[in-house]
């Protein structure tokens, strides 16, 4: 199932598709957040759920509003079906790191939004799971690439110097959160 939502947004996507295309390249990743004139996009897919997102969410110095509630439906805790608004700068430092490393594929979602039952559930199997994580709040998500190796997705979510970003090797997968700047793992 695709998520698509054909309104402000979609009219936006046709307009800034050519910018896409012209937008120049930042050496520090976050530099464009200060700018306006940008384009932001966040491409993902959920083995989960079998979705799909590809959305612009923001446009020349705005968040669409659509789109958010696109992305928080889509990181949604897919157990409990649950929905929490996913804090924007998590999304912001997804679509640096994608940026940076120069990708056209779709980043796979692991894990987005996690409700406090989910949560719970996952600690009692994993000692790798935080009590109070920011998965709860919905400033976390645990992200894969297919062709881009855990170290190579690390370091580019590391470059924007702006949340936590934890290298899970074992797993396959990167956490990349908007809380203090931190990292860990292996």
């Amino acid at each position: 199932m695709t998520i698509t939502n054909v309104t402000r947004r979609g009219l936006l996507q046709a307009f800034a598709a050519t910018a896409v295309a012209a937008a120049p390249t930042y050496s520090n990743a976050f530099g464009f957040l200060r700018g306006s004139g940008d384009v932001r996009r966040v491409q993902m897919y959920s083995g989960r759920t079998g979705e799909k997102i590809n959305t612009i969410y923001w446009v020349d110095g705005e968040y669409i509003p659509e789109a958010l509630d696109e992305i928080n439906y889509f990181m949604r805790d897919w157990r409990t079906n649950q929905v929490k608004n996913i804090d924007a700068r998590t999304v912001d430092i997804m679509s640096a790191a994608h940026r940076l490393m120069d990708v056209s594929e779709p980043y796979m979602m692991l894990s987005g939004y996690r409700s406090p039952k989910t949560n719970n559930m996952l600690r009692s199997r994993s000692s790798g799971v935080a009590k109070n994580s920011l998965h709860m709040r919905g400033q976390a998500a645990d992200l894969r690439l297919a062709s881009r190796s855990v170290s190579q997705m690390a370091k580019a979510a590391a470059a924007c110097n702006a949340g936590g970003v934890g290298k899970y090797s074992r797993s396959n997968f990167v956490h990349m959160d908007c809380g203090q700047v931190r990292s860990w793992g292996s």
